[in-house]
């Protein structure tokens, strides 16, 4: 197999058949290429797992995996991944923002000797003014703040080869950040710019709580400036207490201030019990991340499938 194309699928009914035309011109295009079209059934509640099975049943180069439910859609990345079988693998998303008319160009690229070749995002439309800045504001901030280099304005669109998706496959934890994971891998990488559209129809499956959740994983896995941010928090504000507390006793017996000072000391408890509650709580988000690793549950849960799942080491799947 040439070339796997992998597309997680959650709540896209109206968009399945303009993506199937689209992905289907393209691959008609390049008949030299041996390809596949993963399909992951991402929980959805509309009518896209019908519809998948029905573009599977009418062309032997669609496959389609569902999941027991809802996984996320860095999840079903992964599994899209682990039961692929092409020389190289395409990520892109099923909202038609990824335009699968850039897959033959991201090929040739990769074909030059590079392992990764990720699409670059040039300009973003139908995005309001928000994301947009948030979005542009967490990528500068993850790299600055991590050791790898992860790749600023881009997505999970991207192909790479057989040796990254094995790589892949050796990082089994739950907290999924596959754009980090892949930067962190290493080999040569390269990117091609494209502009992105807006999405076709429909409503986004990344809402912000999600973006939000997404944004905490790519920090938690690849960054623990966090922690060293709450322990120095901690020995600054032990530090401004310990000085306070050094005038508290001059201003009594050097300076006979007798005031009671119930405003200062209630904006010292309160702003140590700020503190305190941010450290625990950043120390939460770690301890959170290492307890869903070690209790080892499968990464998804296969409904059905017309792949055969490859048999692995690691507690990844079940069906």
């Amino acid at each position: 197999m040439d070339l796997s194309i992998v597309i997680p699928i959650y709540n896209e009914e109206t968009n399945l058949p303009a993506l199937y035309a689209r992905v289907a011109q393209m691959l008609d295009a390049q008949p030299s290429w041996q390809a596949e079209v993963i399909l992951v059934n991402d929980g959805s509640r509309d009518r896209s797992l019908e519809l998948i099975r029905e573009l599977a049943a009418r062309d032997p180069r669609i496959h389609y995996i569902t999941f027991s439910r809802n996984f996320g859609h860095q999840i079903a990345i992964t599994a899209g991944l682990d039961l692929s079988s092409g020389a190289a693998v395409v990520v892109m998303d099923g909202d038609l923002q990824d335009p699968p008319e850039l897959i033959p160009a991201l090929y040739a690229k990769l074909q030059e000797g590079y392992e990764v070749v990720y699409a670059k995002r040039r300009t973003r439309q139908g995005e309001s003014a928000i994301k947009l800045f948030t979005a542009k504001m967490f990528y500068r901030l993850l790299a600055s703040i991590t050791s790898v280099n992860i790749p600023l304005d881009t997505g999970d669109f991207r192909i790479v080869s057989r040796k990254v998706v094995k790589a892949l496959k050796q990082m089994p934890e739950q907290n999924k950040f596959i754009r980090g994971q892949i930067a962190w891998i290493g080999y040569r990488q390269t990117f091609l710019e494209f502009d992105r559209s807006e999405r076709a129809s429909g409503e986004p499956g990344y809402t912000y709580s999600k973006l939000i959740r997404l944004a905490l994983d790519g920090i938690t896995s690849f960054s623990d400036l966090p922690l060293r941010i709450a322990t120095i928090g901690g020995f600054t504000v032990s530090g401004v207490a310990f000085l306070v507390m050094l005038y508290a006793v001059y201003a009594r017996f050097f300076l006979h201030n007798y005031g009671v000072g119930w405003p200062s000391i209630m904006v010292s408890v309160l702003f140590l019990g700020g503190v305190q509650l941010m450290a625990v709580g950043v120390i939460g988000e770690y301890v959170a991340r290492l307890g869903a690793n070690a209790r080892q549950r499968p990464l998804y849960i296969i409904e059905d499938t017309d792949l055969a799942p490859e048999p692995a080491p690691e507690a990844r799947y079940s069906k």
